[in-house]
């Protein structure tokens, strides 16, 4: 059993590593580099894998725990290594010591976002799969950001549990 689990570990964590969705391995997460037209589209992934239906981004603010915990806990631990190697091998001034330190951990926080994201996925889906096959047999959809508005004549349905409203206050 924990053999299984590393080699499915291992598996997510390469496909992670090329950008790849988790479940297929095939799709890419984010979209090429040469396509991308402004800085934002560098950050965003796709909504989800269009072979097999796993959702990238499973809710608003996903991505927050690897921007927070990866991307900035990696560049924090580079930060440290390369001012304690520069303390301890060079004589420098602080005021070339700070940029020294802090222009490659910026430039890594960039370079690594979209790898900290895939990472963040990868693990997600190892720890807590969301595949086809649920309940609704829709699986891990991605959220489509247009919905289809209901058919003619076809009303919204109406809500089992009263809303609770607050009085008008005059």
């Amino acid at each position: 059993m924990k053999a299984r689990m590393l080699a499915k570990a291992g598996a997510y964590l390469v496909r992670a590593t090329r950008l790849r969705c988790p479940v297929c391995g095939r799709t890419p997460i984010f979209p090429r580099v040469r396509t991308i037209r402004r800085p934002v589209d560098w950050f965003m992934p796709f909504d989800g894998c269009p072979r097999c239906g796993y959702a990238f981004e499973r809710e608003p603010g996903y991505f927050l725990m690897a921007v927070w915990a990866l991307n900035c806990g990696f560049a924090s631990v580079l930060g440290l290594v390369i001012y304690l190697g520069l303390e301890m091998n060079f004589d420098l001034p602080m005021r070339v010591t700070i940029p020294a330190v802090l222009v490659p951990v910026a430039l890594f926080n960039v370079l690594f976002a979209r790898h900290a994201k895939a990472y963040f996925i990868a693990l997600d889906h190892l720890f807590d799969p969301h595949e086809r096959g649920g309940g609704d047999n829709r699986g891990n959809q991605p959220i489509d950001p247009h919905p289809e508005p209901p058919a003619p004549g076809l009303s919204r349905p109406i809500p089992t549990e009263p809303c609770e409203t607050t009085p008008a206050v005059r």
